[in-house]
């Protein structure tokens, strides 16, 4: 099985930035502990804080990996252009935030990506990309 995580804005800085609602655990330290979890599957990571290398990485992914697992951040709530790349591609994505948007601001109820994923996970902590990979086996 051949999985990407895709994280979006800001979440280079996880550990870092806002530790009351992200935690303090740094993503790469994270993705190592995915990598030894899930040693079955073939597990890579990708993060940008720019909207086009999202997709461009979407569109590049789309075809050939068994399943995408997307935190696309604040691009969630923004970007038309991410929704419709998720739309476009065969792979099954699943939506993931480290927070519970729904306690958050009210523009970060809604999201572009939702409609057109297999499922969202959000309120989990970093735990959610461990739960979103659980989902693809």
């Amino acid at each position: 099985m051949k999985l990407i995580i895709i994280n979006g804005p800001n979440l280079n800085l996880l550990g870092k930035r806002e530790p009351s609602i992200y935690g303090s655990q740094n993503f790469e330290d994270y993705f190592i502990q995915l990598q030894e979890k899930f040693k079955g599957v073939s597990l890579s990571y990708y993060q940008s804080n720019i909207e086009g290398e999202i997709i461009d990485k979407l569109h590049e992914v789309g075809f050939s990996y068994d399943g995408v697992i997307l935190n696309a951040a604040a691009y969630t709530h923004t970007s038309v252009g991410i929704g419709d790349a998720v739309k476009a591609i065969e792979t099954p994505v699943v939506e993931v935030h480290i927070s519970n948007i729904h306690t958050r601001e009210n523009f970060r109820h809604q999201s572009f990506i939702s409609s057109n994923a297999e499922g969202v996970l959000f309120g989990f902590g970093l735990k959610g990309y461990d739960l979103a990979i659980q989902s693809f086996l």
